[in-house]
């Protein structure tokens, strides 16, 4: 049998040979096209026309040894007809383009191009200048480095700079204003300086709020047209766009916006007004040009070019410098040793003065300010430097104080006091003295005197005095002539910012701005929660503010301990409580609807004050229903407090706003057998009430909170009680202050005494909101808001019934 056999025969392939990549050549232009109507322009009755455009295109081309095809060409995909074409590498060209926003010609429902056209590409559909810019500054030269040859038409209007395009800034003095200068911003190109503030500064007018600017319009960059010098020989300029990131330019309008809102540019916008003061803003403004910053904050690789008056910004450095306390001169005429915080308060004082500006000395109540004024004085005296008087205003409580300060701690300093009704025997000796002493209300009685004399030195104690810029008080020390200016105050900010922009108003008018427009730009926009406007305002001012809290530099003082103590009302109390105020709010909220809230503060304070008095007493209160309740919840607490403090060896301060409160109190304590003295606006000898409780003639000082708020030292006391809550929570913590400062060798207890749940216990979250924006000025803290028709609401809401509370 034969073997049977199979044969198997096997083809051999050879191998595909992939198609070689195209050189892949992009060329920008622009075409006219013509734009069609949208299905929105076009109705029955109406024949829409149709408009011509100039359109940025592309046209995408792909070069083989063999061929060159357009990115819209057509040809099967494989066969004789198609040799070599690489349609992969084609299809992933076209993607790449298209995801940098690019849109085939042929997808365009409303542009039509020319017959002729070789377009296969717009640069966008919703382009505006910045969108076809930014195809240029980013698309283009990744798609260079990806290999892309790419050619751009001479006439396509939307040609982009390197982005490395140097900056410069300009300073010159104002030929027509001594102390300012004119600011030029810009670039520089082939040598040529070219100004970008028109447009920054449209830019900052532009924005419809006040919030950062660094997130301009959503966009990546920000485009700005510049003028270049062709090289033909017409010698016209070209437009030239240059690229800034809108995260880092936000920075550069931040510092612009500062120097600009309120103030004109010269004539051609190309450069900005600033004054002396404002050197501080030259430092953030470098700061965004740093060489080697790689955050969003860098402007290009290089640093701003400056030129002009190098002065002014060494001043600016100099500004955001604090020196220490070992830079503080050496002062052999003072009689006290100054502990290192309050060196460095001297220190600061003579850099202020060193740099011809004013300032704000806002250390905490008790941290002796009026010592290192004195030190900084007499610093002026021993260096040669006080060759006019240096003139101290303060209210009439804490003049006498200044002259025994001055006497005690600077001998060789000559003092004049100037009060009382001889004073006028020495006015012609103003010249012979280094330091006079008046108050606020005479340095305006006598004004014609003053305008006389100008003076080395204008110093104001407790200078909230001012705070009002439409007072006389206000008006009389701006008149005063003077080399320097400074504010003493632990209070700059009491109620609102205005009181802050009223200090500033003195110590260096203008700088920021006339007051009548400071509420709009400053203190409205803050005070409903404007964090930017903040951010400015703490950058202006934070330089000629100096600061100090007692439990940052005053280690050793012992510990202060608040205590809020509430006081439930019995029956009869509650029920007047209760009728006042369903009266006054019915007649509160007619009012606030009639008028507005901001017409109808007086009436709305008058209508809570009756609230507050029946809080403290019901004898307060001059309404007939008040005269059937006997009792006082509140008294009764205090009097137990008394009692209770006196038996284990405490000495009190007990302060209310209300002096015929402090008299039904002293009242209470002669029954009770407690001695006491008593310190109201009336009492003619203050200091005699003071040394006698420091001497410990007595155990308990009743003190009016207007009276006894400043200038008083009694670290006799251990316990202070604040009777009823003030709406202002520094001028509290002013009272408690008297015996809670340097000298204070015991812990201090501080009572609040509120009753729950009605007028006062709300005002306590009042005076945190109040806090909380000076915080916010003075140390960077978050801001708080204003008063409003819901807080009004809120102060006259019921009493809490303590019969519903938990237990």
């Amino acid at each position: 049998m034969a073997a049977s056999t199979s044969t198997s025969f096997h083809a051999t392939v050879a191998p595909a040979v992939p198609a070689p990549d195209p050189v892949i050549r992009l060329r920008v232009s622009v075409e006219r096209m013509v734009v069609m109507p949208g299905a929105d322009e076009v109705d029955a009755a109406s024949t829409a026309t149709m408009a011509e455009e100039d359109v940025p295109v592309l046209e995408l081309t792909f070069d083989y040894e063999h061929a060159r095809y357009g990115a819209g060409a057509v040809a099967p995909r494989s066969g004789p007809g198609d040799p070599g074409r690489n349609r992969a590498a084609e299809d992933r060209a076209r993607l790449l383009l298209e995801s940098f926003g690019a849109v085939e010609v042929a997808c365009l429902e409303r542009y039509v191009p020319a017959y002729d056209s070789r377009a296969s590409y717009v640069v966008r559909v919703d382009g505006d200048v910045h969108g076809f810019c930014s195809f240029g500054a980013y698309a283009l030269p990744q798609l260079r480095a990806l290999g892309w040859h790419v050619d751009i038409d001479e006439s396509y209007p939307y040609r982009v700079l390197a982005s490395e395009t140097p900056w410069y800034a300009s300073l010159e003095p104002d030929d027509a204003r001594p102390d300012w200068f004119n600011l030029e911003l810009g670039v520089t190109m082939n040598g040529q300086r070219m100004s970008l503030l028109p447009a920054l500064l449209d830019l900052i007018e532009g924005q419809p709020d006040e919030s950062t600017l660094a997130g301009l319009s959503g966009a990546s960059s920000r485009f700005f047209a510049l003028p270049v010098r062709s090289a033909d020989s017409a010698g016209a300029d070209d437009t030239m766009y240059l690229p800034v990131p809108a995260s880092r330019i936000g920075r550069v309008l931040e510092v612009l916006r500062d120097l600009y809102e309120g103030r004109v540019c010269d004539a051609a916008g190309a450069s900005l007004s600033l004054r002396r003061e404002e050197a501080g803003l030259l430092v953030a403004l470098d700061e965004v040009f740093a060489r080697g910053e790689t955050d969003a904050t860098a402007l290009g690789c290089a640093p701003l070019d400056w030129r002009g008056q190098a002065e002014l910004r060494h001043l600016g450095a100099r500004l955001h410098r604090r020196p220490g306390g070992d830079e503080a001169p050496p002062l052999p005429g003072l009689k006290a040793t100054l502990r290192p915080y309050q060196a460095e308060g001297v220190a600061w004082l003579q850099h202020l003065r060193a740099l011809d500006l004013g300032g704000v000395l806002a250390d905490d109540m008790g941290l002796g300010k009026t010592l290192q004024t004195i030190a900084h004085l007499l610093a002026e005296k021993e260096a040669g430097r006080l060759s006019r008087p240096c003139l101290v205003v303060a209210p009439t409580s804490l003049v006498g104080g200044w002259k025994r300060e001055i006497e005690k701690f600077a001998p060789s300093l000559s003092v004049l006091l100037l009060h009382g009704g001889k004073r006028h025997r020495n006015m012609d000796r103003i010249g012979d003295h280094d330091v006079v002493i008046t108050t606020y209300a005479l340095l305006w009685r006598d004004r014609d005197v003053f305008d006389e004399h100008r003076f080395s030195y204008v110093v104001l104690d407790e200078a909230q005095a001012i705070k009002n810029h439409r007072s006389q008080a206000h008006r009389a020390v701006t008149r005063v002539a003077s080399d320097h200016r400074l504010c003493l105050t632990g209070t700059p900010l009491e109620n609102h910012i205005g009181e802050l922009l009223s200090l500033f108003n003195f110590l260096m008018p203008g700088m920021l701005g006339r007051p009548e427009a400071l509420r709009e730009r400053y203190r409205v926009p803050i005070e409903q929660g404007d964090d930017a406007r903040l951010a400015e305002l703490q950058r202006r001012v934070a330089p000629f503010i100096l600061r100090r809290l007692k439990c940052d530099v005053a280690k050793d003082l012992p510990p202060k301990t608040e205590i809020v103590l509430p006081v439930e009302l019995a029956e009869p109390q509650r029920e007047l409580y209760e009728s006042i105020r369903v009266a006054a709010h019915a007649d509160v909220r007619r009012l606030i609807r009639k008028k507005g809230l901001a017409a109808s503060t007086v009436p709305v304070l008058d209508a809570l004050m009756k609230l507050r008095q029946v809080c403290c007493d019901p004898r307060l209160v001059r309404v007939p229903a008040a005269r059937a309740v006997e009792a006082s919840a509140k008294l009764e607490v205090l009097l137990d407090l008394v009692h209770n403090q006196l038996a284990d060896g405490h000495r009190m301060l007990i302060f209310s706003q209300f002096t015929s409160m402090l008299a039904l109190i002293s009242e209470a304590l002669l029954h009770a057998g407690v001695g006491h003295l008593t310190l109201t606006g009336s009492t003619q000898n203050r200091q005699a009430k003071v040394d006698a409780f420091q001497a410990g003639r007595a155990d308990v000082f009743l003190i009016s909170l207007k009276a006894g708020g400043t200038g008083l030292t009694l670290t006799g006391a251990d316990t202070v009680v604040h009777y009823d809550p003030w709406w202002n929570p520094a001028a509290q913590a002013q009272a408690t202050d008297r015996a809670y400062r340097i000298g204070q060798t015991r812990p201090v207890f501080v009572y609040n005494l509120i009753v729950a749940g009605s007028v006062e216990e709300r005002m306590l979250q009042l005076q945190d909101r109040k806090r909380k924006l000076a915080s916010a000025i003075l140390g960077g803290g978050p801001s708080g808001g204003a008063l409003d028709p819901a807080d009004v609401d809120d102060l006259f809401a019921p009493l809490d019934d303590p019969a519903s509370a938990g237990g």
